[in-house]
């Protein structure tokens, strides 16, 4: 027998079989995930185009919008725990399934409602807030074309976690990916109004992502009603039935998902309303960095939804070893990316801040110097910041989210932000020590997930519910 044969013939281990099934259930969600930031990553550069008022209104303009968004991605990301938990209890379960997503559904709907109320009145909060009255209006009308974006992202969002929890997630893949493309074109067009277009300038950007957003949540709308293998599935028949106990269950596991989100992306968004207080060159070279942190975290991300939805039905099989596997697995993936990305960060600042600012152009000499300094700092966190983002998703596999919520306060709003304030104003360090804040919160919150993890039989978290 040849050597080729006998390799050949070597049984596939657990961990080599769950190296595998990781692998081809998370690059999909990766590229899903990086297609969503390119949208965002396409809007600053052309906002780059309008100049330094125009990137620094939209950036401050998308923190206040991130805000409670991120509140409610947090209540549709409890989609993929549950719709997992019940495929693992019982792989061909259509009705179970079926109820869940109506919820969620019922859930998009419910919960922008709010949101719009709220980012109307952008331009009153941001003024509020201290920050430069002609940059809040400026913002404020951004706002206000990009608000109507939420309902329709947040039913792509659940219509996305069934497609996963089915370990079918090349769909959003394809949708995504055409909705950036379709996002660059509205963009170019209503910006800066060309194929004639009216010129809307930062307006434009702002309706480009609700379009896009209506366009992700229609395909993938098409994609569970007419496509095979979901079909059966009947998503939208009898919508209108409501399903109190799943809808309770439902907020139950995703309203401290919600908090965790919120807690965390909040502290970036605070850090952008503090750098408005240093300077607008401080905001716009912190919109830089944390943009090219944001494409790197997208590997950790994918990987923690994937693993979400691994952890999850083997929690619902009620299959120890799996969920050993399946978490370290992922854990193992996203340091080691992340790893790899700190050192890209730090090594090759120049490279990357020039696909977003023209490095040559005197004007910008202020927002390249500190956008390298910055830089520098977001390379430093990456490590910490995948690895509590891989071990939260470890953790909601097992309908873990309470006490990793409380992890998430402690550690961004308890230690990361005061530590920030402290270094940037009273210590001098201005916008480097907020990034010193940003890493050591991170790293209290990675810490504190990975005990959770590493006691969860001792805790009684892998026990079937």
């Amino acid at each position: 027998m040849s050597a080729i044969d006998t390799v050949a013939t070597v049984p596939e281990t657990p961990w080599r079989g769950e190296i595998r099934a990781m692998l081809q259930l998370a690059w999909p969600m990766v590229l899903t995930n990086l297609g969503q930031t390119a949208m965002t990553a396409t809007d600053v550069l052309m906002m780059g185009r309008l100049g330094p008022d125009a990137l620094a209104a939209g950036s401050l303009g998308a923190n206040l919008y991130f805000m409670p968004m991120i509140f409610g991605l947090g209540l549709m990301t409890a989609a993929s725990p549950m719709i997992a938990t019940e495929l693992g209890r019982k792989r061909h379960s259509v009705r179970d399934v079926r109820r869940t997503v109506r919820q969620g559904l019922w859930l998009s709907v419910m919960v922008s409602i709010p949101i719009w109320l709220f980012l109307w009145h952008t331009e009153a909060i941001l003024v509020a807030m201290g920050q430069e009255p002609r940059l809040a209006t400026l913002a404020g009308s951004y706002v206000r074309a990009m608000m109507w974006a939420s309902m329709p992202f947040y039913g792509y969002l659940v219509l996305r976690s069934f497609i996963s929890a089915l370990e079918r997630p090349r769909w959003a893949l394809i949708i995504v990916f055409g909705a950036v493309g379709f996002n660059v074109l509205a963009n170019w067009c209503l910006m800066f109004g060309n194929l004639g277009f009216p010129a809307l300038g930062l307006p434009g950007s702002g309706w480009a992502t609700t379009l896009s957003s209506l366009l992700m949540f229609a395909g993938m709308a098409a994609v569970v009603m007419f496509e095979r293998r979901f079909r059966r599935y009947r998503l939208f028949g009898r919508f209108w039935r409501p399903d109190w106990p799943r809808l309770k269950a439902f907020l139950k596991l995703g309203m401290p998902i919600a908090a965790l989100l919120l807690f965390e992306v909040s502290i970036f968004n605070a850090s952008s309303f503090l750098m408005g207080l240093i300077s607008a060159a401080s905001i716009a070279a912190y919109a830089i960095a944390i943009q090219l942190a944001s494409l790197s975290f997208m590997v950790p991300l994918g990987l923690a939804q994937a693993v979400t939805v691994r952890v999850g039905r083997a929690h619902g099989a009620g299959d120890l070893d799996a969920v050993t596997r399946a978490g370290w697995t992922a854990y193992a993936m996203g340091v080691g990316f992340m790893a790899l990305m700190a050192t890209a960060m730090i090594l090759l600042p120049y490279q990357l801040i020039s696909a977003f600012i023209d490095l040559d152009a005197p004007a910008n000499a202020e927002v390249v110097g500190l956008a390298v300094g910055f830089l520098a700092m977001a390379g430093l966190f990456q490590v910490v910041d995948g690895a509590q983002a891989v071990a939260g998703g470890m953790l909601r596999g097992l309908h873990d989210t309470t006490v990793p919520m409380i992890y998430a306060l402690i550690g961004y709003w308890g230690v990361g932000l005061p530590l920030g304030i402290a270094l940037a104003f009273p210590g001098g360090l201005e916008g480097t020590g907020i990034w010193i804040g940003l890493s050591v919160g991170l790293a209290v919150v990675a810490v504190l997930m990975l005990v959770r993890w590493l006691r969860r039989d001792r805790l009684g978290l892998t026990r079937v519910r």
